[in-house]
């Protein structure tokens, strides 16, 4: 599902993947469902091929946004509520305890947090990818 989901560097929030032109790509803002093109010149990254960095390999984000989920029961989690930076480290190291603390920022965080709340906004609540697993799965 993450896989059809962009995050395109300048623009705010994130954007559903509709169709695909030449030299460009039709996506959707998941706030407010307006349809835009984002062209080649555009950084755009899928969210399925996002991880973040840990102690010892790196954490795929549709495991970690499963976390956010479990953790907050599937409701939006408040970030403001979480309060300075080092209470929002606190409760990540609950979410992932071990992420590397030197290469994760605060303000990757905060990006995480944001975007899951995003996608739960959005009606997206299943982030992990069955498909892809079942398919590694075989190949082993």
């Amino acid at each position: 599902m993450l896989k059809t989901i962009l995050s395109i560097s300048g623009r705010p929030g994130l954007f559903r993947l509709v169709n695909r032109g030449k030299n460009m790509l039709i996506v959707e803002s998941l706030l407010n469902g307006k349809r835009n093109p984002a062209y080649a010149h555009d950084k755009v990254i899928s969210l399925g091929d996002i991880s973040i960095y840990t102690v010892e390999d790196d954490e795929p984000l549709s495991t970690v946004l499963e976390n956010v989920k479990e953790k907050n029961e599937g409701k939006p989690v408040d970030i403001k509520a979480l309060g300075n930076d080092a209470a929002i480290r606190a409760y990540f190291k609950e979410i992932l305890p071990t992420f590397d603390e030197d290469r994760v920022y605060t303000a990757d965080i905060k990006k995480l947090l944001s975007w899951y709340n995003q996608l739960l906004a959005a009606g997206i609540t299943d982030f992990e990818a069955k498909e892809e697993e079942e398919g590694e799965e075989n190949n082993e």
